[in-house]
């Protein structure tokens, strides 16, 4: 098929919609030339699109169709650690940063702790995008639940509103396991974990991702409800580390931050290849933990 523009005509009878719309186009415009007609096709909205059935575009990509309703086409295989805990200087969470998509390392700098409001904190674990945007649209509905009710709001009511809104698209693809921590006034430190199944949990120790059952072996051999601050701090670390050395998905940096009474403090973020060489110098020394 060529194209002629020496012989408008023939671009005309490309359909009959088409050449109607056309000279819409061209007694608006005043113009009856060949320049009326190239503008008319050239206009990004005008451009002949392929005859697909918008409904079944995406059907089946995430969720499965028909028979195979819970296998769907595209299978995301993501993976991180998250852990937080309970002690009673508050809460300690710690947290990996590489983004992955099976063997492909998209980012080693990664937030997975996100800062909700100055007194909530909020982890992600699955699809990066879900868990950003939702987490950040939960500090806005806790915004304006503070001007509304010229009150902070509650641990528990803001992972309820969190879950609320995971269970309303369960099904949908959503690919989230997160944890809410915060401080209540007069209660003391609450820990939640929520995820794309509907799940909300209260706990006082959660490892999330792909991850934290190595973390797990480091989180139950050394947690104690009365540890420091400063062991605390280094038993989350240690537990993120030994996860990223030996789940191939985890890695870059690791954060921690401790939840208290007047909000949370980032307590520091150490590069996971500095870590391992001052945990190797300790074993060699005897002073391992």
């Amino acid at each position: 098929f060529h194209w002629q523009r020496q012989t408008p005509v023939k671009m005309l009878s490309l359909s009959n919609a088409f050449d109607s719309e056309l000279r819409r186009h061209q007694r608006n415009e005043g113009h009856s030339s060949e320049v009326a007609a190239m503008k008319f096709y050239e206009a990004p909205a005008n451009f002949v699109l392929p005859g697909i059935k918008h409904e079944d575009l995406l059907a089946g990509v995430f969720t499965g169709k028909g028979d195979s309703e819970h296998d769907p086409a595209l299978k995301f295989l993501h993976g991180t650690t998250t852990l937080g805990f309970v002690f009673n200087g508050g809460i300690i969470i710690a947290v990996d940063s590489r983004a992955s998509m099976g063997s492909y390392v998209g980012s080693q700098t990664v937030k997975k702790c996100i800062e909700i409001t100055p007194y909530l904190l909020g982890t992600m674990a699955g699809g990066a995008a879900d868990c950003q945007y939702w987490e950040r649209h939960l500090g806005r509905l806790c915004r304006l639940y503070e001007l509304r009710n010229k009150e902070r709001i509650s641990v528990a009511a803001a992972s309820k509103l969190l879950h609320n809104i995971m269970y309303s698209y369960k099904g949908y693809g959503l690919s989230m396991g997160t944890m809410i921590a915060g401080w209540d006034l007069g209660v003391g430190p609450n820990l939640y974990y929520c995820d794309n199944d509907g799940t909300r949990v209260k706990g006082q120790k959660f490892s999330v991702g792909s991850g934290s059952p190595y973390a797990w072996g480091v989180l139950d051999d050394g947690y104690k409800p009365d540890l420091s601050l400063e062991e605390a701090t280094e038993l989350g670390r240690r537990a993120v580390y030994h996860a990223t050395f030996r789940d191939t998905m985890s890695g870059g940096r690791i954060s921690v931050y401790h939840v208290h009474e007047n909000g949370w403090t980032k307590i520091s973020m150490d590069d996971v290849e500095g870590l391992h060489w001052k945990y190797e110098s300790e074993v060699r020394h005897g002073e391992a933990f």
